[in-house]
């Protein structure tokens, strides 16, 4: 089993939506493959942003970054404004936190 649940994860990732928005994620589906795509990163040599992720896995990891905000999921809208400034801020906040388009549905 899955620790946070599924529920627990997509109230963490919702919950800078206002009310009468729409939530960034609205399925479970959703949630695994933006923590995939985490993963798949942390494979390819990112740094973990969590403490106490030596010895675990890196779906695991990306599970607790993402229940601790260290990632933030946007949606399509956000990651069509957002990448001409992604590049630019980029190199500035590197280590602050990673942008995952969970879009891929």
């Amino acid at each position: 089993m899955l620790h946070p649940s599924y529920t627990d994860l997509m109230k963490v990732v919702n919950s800078d939506v206002e009310i009468g928005e729409e939530p960034v994620v609205n399925s479970r589906y959703s949630i695994v493959i933006a923590t995939a795509k985490r993963a798949r990163q942390i494979i390819a040599g990112d740094e973990p942003m969590v403490e106490g992720a030596a010895g675990k896995k890196p779906f695991s990891i990306a599970v607790d970054e993402l229940y601790k905000g260290k990632v933030k999921i946007l949606g399509e809208e956000d990651t069509e404004e957002d990448s001409e400034e992604k590049t630019a801020k980029e190199l500035e906040q590197t280590s602050e936190s990673v942008m995952i388009d969970a879009t891929e549905e």
